[in-house]
């Protein structure tokens, strides 16, 4: 028997084999926003509570935290409750800029869903101005 040397993958089969990874790679998660996130709020509303033991404000640091908390959680169970009516591409933005800082707050994600709802329905009737134009 003759000894050819160690065996060589086909080149072609080795640039599609990476080719599929990359696009694999490349395609976003569409599953991210079906539902609303779990945020640590504990951090932010730490953080607020600490700005609230200055002597000029009214109420102790546990007041404010626990006020903070219950805040975020209300915020959150609304969220839930209109969280369909919201664009995916809207909630899989908004979850990543709320994530990206480390304090992540409920308050800031609804702004943020709020924001990109009502830019959508002021460009659609910009957009059929446009339409109108060009015909």
């Amino acid at each position: 028997m003759f000894y050819a040397g160690p065996q060589r993958e086909c080149p072609v089969r080795a640039l599609a084999t990476a080719g599929i990874c990359l696009a694999l790679l490349s395609v976003p998660v569409l599953a991210r926003p079906s539902v609303v996130p779990v945020l640590d709020v504990q951090q932010v509303c730490r953080g607020i509570a600490e700005q609230g033991m200055d002597p000029s404000e009214t109420g102790g640091p546990d007041l404010a935290l626990s006020e903070c908390v219950s805040s975020e959680q209300a915020i959150r169970d609304e969220l839930v409750k209109s969280w369909a009516s919201f664009a995916a591409a809207d909630k899989d933005h908004c979850i990543r800029e709320v994530e990206m800082g480390g304090e992540s707050s409920y308050t800031d994600l609804i702004t943020c869903l709020e924001m990109a709802r009502d830019v959508r329905k002021m460009r659609i009737p910009h957009d059929h101005q446009l339409e109108d134009i060009a015909q």
